[in-house]
């Protein structure tokens, strides 16, 4: 069966598409920490990140780079946290979080509801930064 991130890669389920590769994609996540909260996945279905067999592993971490950088250009911070914790989808995936404090990357803290639209803004500013 597929996982909710193979349906979006495929187009089953519509989301915030920021940028794909041949094998990667990258999309807003519905339930943000702050704006720019980006989730970059591998197209191939694999549980686990680190089963990712290497080529795919440094080719996933060089897109998530990419998209870090044009999340933090779109949204002014410090850094971009990464976050791989794989437990609530059965399909490897990077959060990119906006990070002014460390506190900024606590999953318990209560997730941004935003609008259509405003998500709509969001992944259209991450996009005006990516080369």
């Amino acid at each position: 069966m597929s996982t909710i991130f193979s349906k979006i890669i495929s187009g089953e389920i519509p989301c915030y598409k920021i940028a794909e590769t041949e094998n990667c994609f990258a999309f807003l996540d519905i339930s943000p920490l702050a704006k720019g909260h980006t989730l970059v996945v591998p197209k191939k279905e694999i549980d686990y990140i680190f089963d990712i067999e290497d080529k795919l592993l440094c080719e996933l971490n060089i897109f998530a780079k990419q998209i870090a950088k044009a999340v933090q250009k779109a949204y002014p911070c410090p850094k971009v946290g990464i976050a791989v914790i794989g437990l609530e989808v059965p399909h490897a995936h990077i959060h990119l979080v906006p990070l002014n404090n460390v506190g900024d990357l606590d999953f318990k803290r209560p997730k941004l509801e935003l609008s259509k639209e405003e998500f709509e803004e969001i992944a259209k500013n991450i996009i005006s930064y990516l080369k």
